[in-house]
């Protein structure tokens, strides 16, 4: 199943609004490196573990 990282479901400085969907490596992958790079974060196992917690099921898109 797909999975959903939706940087809006957090406070932040910038009021981000950014949603990363797709397989979950390649959303871990991505989140990682946004919350690095538009967030201050260090890239830790702990950062990668909050950022697993956060990560729900995509809704299926209706037709």
């Amino acid at each position: 199943m797909r999975k959903v990282a939706d940087c809006s479901t957090m406070p932040s400085e910038n009021d981000c609004t950014l949603k990363i969907s797709g397989e979950e490596d390649e959303v871990m992958r991505a989140a990682t490196e946004h919350a690095v790079s538009s967030h201050g974060h260090t890239d830790s196992p702990e950062l990668r573990d909050t950022l697993r917690g956060l990560l729900r099921d995509e809704e299926p898109a209706h037709a």
